[in-house]
């Protein structure tokens, strides 16, 4: 069967089953346009910035599981989209990015809308290539969804001249790939998970700290099963939420920069730790020398070798696939007489319970104020915590993080490693997209809401009845507090002025919009937006501007110097 280039990507694409592409045409990608357009299987997601098509995508594959799919022209639509494969890239996520590139004879000839997208996105992908030959982008693309799904999962970058997407090749999709230099190991080391497993039945004061790698790997069905198993106290990051069930007892909340303290100082004070899918990175462990102060044994499992004893020694290291290695230490345990001794465990979680005791998690409620706490509790409560949430960056994001109660993997989504605001309102698009009829809520700020507002216009072509919950307090909420704390309260660029009044804009943009000012108006306001079904449903709730995330780790600081309250300044 010969085909355009063109039409080879979008068979290719056909192949791998991919439903949703999210982009924005320009000039070096139009034969791919004209292809999509004549067919139906995959379909077209016009978002409004290219950096948006990128976030979309992560958002719809971090509530899926899938590979997520964004196109791109060249130059300015391949610059546009570097943040969004940059976000993805630090959280692991499997998107494949086709870019468009100018003809392959302009390469190099500073022709218009050309840059080296390959060049400037070697830093932040798993792998990129350049197409060079209309016969080679089947095997090219099979290659760039096999390298973003498996092993630590990434960004691939496709780009692709305009003249490859003109040429004609014989169309025929590889049904498998094999790359000699890129074997992933899947399997964990038979003996070293033995040695693990006896460890942790050896253990007085265990803890088991897991993270994002658990939701990238479906390992959470598996990793409830062996924690219950050990009845060990266990804490998620971040990345980790809904891995294990927050509702659970054994759950001791995040741990960290704005973790529990009772996570925190079981992470501290453990003397066995078992770290799954979690890097001990420094918004987790803060100082690596106050952590190794006190001594423990450390057991990591991790599928990327490079990311065991990056931070911290680690005395047992097993690499391979979470959910493999997590069902392989759950079958150990059951094919041996031994199991954990309840008697031994019991002075631990005495301990554990009196560090839970200290509620580290109050806040002072006001029938005056809206409390930014207090929004998500009420959304949680609403939701029944059903809901895929998805979050940008700052205050907000540590409330929701701290506030909704995770039970299910892959209902949070936000940016983690990068830290990247704007990406709220996008994952909730491919979130929403991908779960049709789910309720999906964005929890956001009025400074982050802003960095990716037009794509309103993409929520109302494509009827997408996302809840925006904007925690507005008139600041750059996290820079403020940092400014309060350690700066002196010299408040530099962090006031938030000139706002727009976000129930009008985004009833202008076609959605419904509500402004609430009042604690008592905030279980109703939310209980009439998740009530229209089929409305996107913008509240501005107008809460405390000095309110702070509590507790705190101050940064370069250690675990057990945490800041609890505004007391403790």
């Amino acid at each position: 069967m010969v085909l355009t280039g063109a039409e080879i990507v979008i068979r290719s694409l056909q192949e791998e089953k991919a439903e949703y592409v999210f982009g924005y045409p320009g000039g070096a990608v139009l034969h791919i346009y004209d292809a999509l357009f004549q067919q139906e299987n995959v379909r077209h997601v016009l978002v409004r910035h290219e950096q948006a098509a990128v976030h979309a995508a992560d958002g719809y594959s971090r509530s899926t599981g899938k590979v997520g799919v964004a196109l791109v022209t060249s130059g300015p639509g391949a610059t546009n989209a570097v943040t969004g494969i940059a976000t993805a890239y630090c959280d692991s996520i499997p998107l494949v990015i086709i870019s468009g590139q100018v003809p392959t004879a302009a390469i190099g000839q500073d022709a218009f809308q050309e840059v080296d997208t390959v060049g400037i996105t070697r830093p932040c992908v798993k792998h990129n290539f350049l197409v060079r030959d209309a016969r080679d982008i089947a095997s090219t693309i099979k290659k760039a969804f096999y390298l973003a799904r498996t092993g630590r999962p990434g960004p691939v970058l496709v780009d692709i001249p305009k003249d490859v997407t003109a040429a004609k090749a014989e169309f025929e999709y590889p049904a498998e790939i094999s790359m000699r230099s890129y074997n992933p190991v899947v399997k964990g080391h038979h003996g070293q998970i033995k040695k693990a497993v006896q460890l942790l039945l050896e253990a007085k004061r265990p803890m088991i700290y897991t993270g994002g790698g658990v939701i990238l790997a479906d390992a959470a069905e598996a990793l409830t099963k062996l924690t219950r198993m050990l009845g060990f106290p266990i804490t998620n990051t971040l990345m980790g939420l809904g891995g294990y069930p927050a509702s659970d007892r054994q759950y001791l909340g995040m741990p960290g920069m704005h973790g529990t303290y009772e996570a925190n100082m079981s992470m501290h004070y453990c003397d066995v730790l078992l770290a799954v899918g979690a890097r001990f990175d420094d918004r987790v462990i803060g100082d690596p020398n106050h952590f190794a102060s006190e001594p423990r044994k450390i057991i990591h499992v991790d599928i990327d070798p490079s990311s065991i004893s990056k931070r911290v020694k680690v005395d047992i290291p097993i690499v391979g696939d979470l959910k493999e290695v997590l069902e392989e230490m759950i079958r150990q345990l059951e094919a041996g007489t031994q199991r954990p001794n309840a008697e031994q465990l019991a002075p631990w979680w005495k301990q554990v319970e009196e560090w839970r005791s200290r509620e580290c998690m109050k806040f002072k409620n006001s029938d005056e104020i809206i409390k930014p706490q207090f929004v998500v509790q009420k959304l949680w409560e609403v939701t029944g915590g059903d809901a895929f949430v998805t979050s940008d960056v700052g205050q907000h994001q540590m409330w929701a993080s701290q506030y909704y109660r995770f039970d299910q993997p892959r209902r949070w989504l936000n940016s983690g490693g990068l830290g990247t605001m704007g990406v709220g309102l996008p994952y909730a698009m491919g979130a929403q997209l991908a779960n049709p009829g789910r309720p999906v809520a964005c929890v956001t700020g009025e400074a982050s809401i802003q960095m990716n507002i037009q794509e309103l216009s993409t929520c109302k072509q494509f009827r997408l009845p996302i809840k925006i919950c904007n925690l507005n307090n008139r600041y750059l909420g996290m820079v403020r507090q940092w400014q309060q704390l350690f700066h002196g309260g010299r408040y530099s660029e962090s006031y938030m002025d000139s706002l727009p009044d976000f129930s009008r804009l985004a009833e202008s943009y076609g959605h419904v919009g509500m402004k609430i000012e009042r604690p008592g108006d905030v279980e109703g306001a939310l209980r009439e937006a998740f009530a229209r079904k089929n409305d996107l449903v913008f509240l501005d709730f107008q809460v405390d501007p000095t309110e702070n995330v509590y507790p705190m780790v101050q940064g370069g600081k250690g675990l057990t110097e945490m800041i609890l309250s505004a007391e403790d300044l």
